[in-house]
């Protein structure tokens, strides 16, 4: 087992998105992101990032295509664990699909488990059926899209199997106020550290995002707490802290007993 990086550094990459429109939000992503070259271990940007959060196969993504290939070519130059969302297609099904990319070039792939159903998610994609775990510089980090914030049997933190939990997002200004509690509430329970990057601007049906782009402690304190306008911020997390937190409020211990169908 790999020891865990004393300290691993997190980018939150908070940016607008333009509508469905793949090659150029990648080219000011690359832009973006050349700033965070030896900064940082791992960067998150937001849900469908090379698109916006639409229903339809426009800019789908099959097999290892030009999103992947891109991801690919920035977590080797940067040297980073790059993660993000876009729509995937594999046979006749859609996916919401988070996609992580290793400095080496091997690729995680978790499909968004639940669909947003008022916004008519759950009628063109499909549901993912597992969740996974990312090894990375000897962190444990488990990634999530969006709805799944909303639903803790789903997060939950099962004999303490990760350090960090990562949500990507296109969350609407109009719930803000439950996207910051609920990001706090699923620190606490599960005893980890939680990222949150959601995305800025209008969307071509023209709901608003406010960002709100945050990074919380193991307590549910905000490390990281980012406003409405495009901005990435850096910080460092400490396995240490989290270990000396866990061993003196093991709260896991007491956890009842259960199992997804």
């Amino acid at each position: 087992m790999a020891i865990p990086q004393a300290y691993l550094r997190v980018s939150l990459v908070q940016t607008d998105i333009i509508w469905e429109n793949p090659s150029a939000n990648l080219a000011i992503l690359e832009e973006k992101l050349q700033a965070l070259q030896g900064q940082t271990d791992i960067i998150v940007l937001p849900e469908m990032f090379n698109t916006g959060f639409s229903m339809n196969d426009h800019g789908v993504e099959i097999g290892k295509g030009p999103t992947t290939q891109w991801m690919q070519v920035m977590a080797k130059r940067l040297q980073v664990l790059l993660l993000g969302s876009f729509k995937c297609k594999e046979g006749n099904q859609f996916f919401n699909r988070l996609v992580a990319v290793e400095p080496n070039g091997k690729v995680h792939q978790y499909d968004k488990r639940h669909l947003f159903r008022m916004g008519g998610e759950h009628e063109f994609y499909s549901a993912g059926k597992e969740s996974i775990v990312i090894s990375y510089a000897g962190w444990h980090i488990a990634p999530f899209v969006c709805y799944d914030l909303r639903f803790p049997v789903w997060s939950r933190n099962v004999n303490l199997h990760y350090d960090l939990a990562i949500y990507v997002a296109n969350w609407p200004a109009a719930r803000a106020h439950a996207w910051s509690t609920l990001l706090k509430a699923r620190a606490i329970e599960n005893l980890a550290y939680v990222v949150g990057v959601n995305r800025t601007g209008e969307d071509g049906n023209g709901l608003l995002y406010q960002g709100d782009s945050a990074l919380i402690h193991f307590k549910g304190l905000g490390l990281v707490e980012m406003g409405a306008s495009e901005d990435i911020q850096t910080y460092g997390l400490s396995h240490a802290d989290l270990v000396q937190f866990r061993t003196q409020f093991p709260a896991h211990l007491d956890a009842d007993d259960f199992q997804i169908n």
